[in-house]
């Protein structure tokens, strides 16, 4: 064995300091890397582009889902004061910074899972 892993076995004795539970816990999960994914892909959606992107998500969810990426600073919403209202979402520099490593995730997946 390495001994960065050697090392990385004694730091991380328990799964919740890991760094990839943490990850796990705050953006992974069903629908948070599609939403993310989406908006890499398009920029800025509103509201009800991604509700249609999203097949299976119910709004509630997927107002969840923003509400929580948006509190760790992956996501940005912009309301407009508007009748119908209207809300936009964008990733920040932060969230733009995970591309890279959603990419690898996705072609990884597509070489390796059914």
């Amino acid at each position: 064995m390495e001994t960065a892993e050697k090392n990385l076995k004694k730091i991380y004795q328990q799964a919740k300091e890991c760094p990839i539970t943490i990850f796990m816990d705050q953006i992974g999960g069903k629908w948070k890397p599609v939403i993310i994914w989406l908006l890499l892909l398009n920029e800025v959606m509103r509201f009800s582009e991604l509700d249609k992107a999203i097949a299976g998500i119910s709004q509630k969810m997927l107002s969840q889902q923003l509400k929580d990426l948006e509190k760790i600073k992956i996501v940005k919403r912009k309301s407009y004061p508007v009748i119908p209202p209207k809300v936009e979402y964008r990733l920040t520099e932060k969230g733009k910074s995970l591309k890279e490593n959603l990419t690898l995730i996705m072609e990884w997946s597509r070489k390796n899972l059914s």
